[in-house]
């Protein structure tokens, strides 16, 4: 809900209702109705009341709090995901740094140096509320909740929209990986063709 407030030099009350009835109308289906809300991208929103969805992905919910084709965001983008125990990223990499912020629960990072033909055994790295995570340029990782409660991370990358390239297994070579673009959550509001980097 977007809250205005309108003072007028005018003392007509027909003309300040007209006012705010335009005001309420144009906000309404700019930003609220619309999938693809870009224009009027409000300054102050609650996390609780944007969208949410598992885009087919058992155990994920996935908000976009700030993203590059849902609201016009140049260089970065945020996403609110919680993942149910068991559930976690697929196998992936993609051209652009990623920084986590572990908000609540427990898992583990795995994440392969994509130096070879292949991601190769990854290292693991417990995480954990108040911990952060940093994501080199296409390194091949994945982030799992293996505890027994909720995992949720706020998620930053850099250079949006997100190009990924999934994998099926640790050593799937890097030419056979997938290229999912647009991403899930920017399907429906994609709207230009864009250059791959890779």
């Amino acid at each position: 809900m977007i809250l205005l407030s309108v003072s007028f030099s005018s003392s007509s009350p027909i003309a300040a209702v007209f006012s705010v009835a335009f005001l309420l109308i144009y906000f309404s289906e700019a930003t609220l109705g619309a999938p693809c809300p870009i224009n009027g991208f409000p300054i102050v929103r609650n996390v609780s009341e944007l969208p949410e969805d598992n885009y087919g992905r058992p155990g994920l919910s996935h908000t976009t709090v700030a993203g590059s084709v849902l609201h016009g965001m140049k260089e970065v983008e945020i996403w609110l995901q919680t993942f149910a125990p068991g559930s976690g990223t697929p196998i992936h990499r993609h051209s652009c740094e990623e920084v986590f912020v572990v908000l609540k629960g427990n898992g583990t990072l795995y994440l392969a140096e994509t130096h070879g033909s292949f991601p190769g055994k990854p290292v693991e790295f417990p995480i954990f509320a108040n911990s952060t995570i940093h994501i080199p340029i296409n390194d091949a990782h994945q982030v799992k909740n293996t505890g027994h409660e909720d995992l949720q991370v706020l998620v930053i990358i850099s250079r949006p929209p997100i190009k990924v390239f999934t994998y099926d297994d640790w050593f799937m070579p890097h030419t056979a990986a997938r290229l999912k673009f647009p991403y899930y959550w920017d399907e429906q509001c994609f709207q230009e063709s864009q250059k791959d980097e890779l």
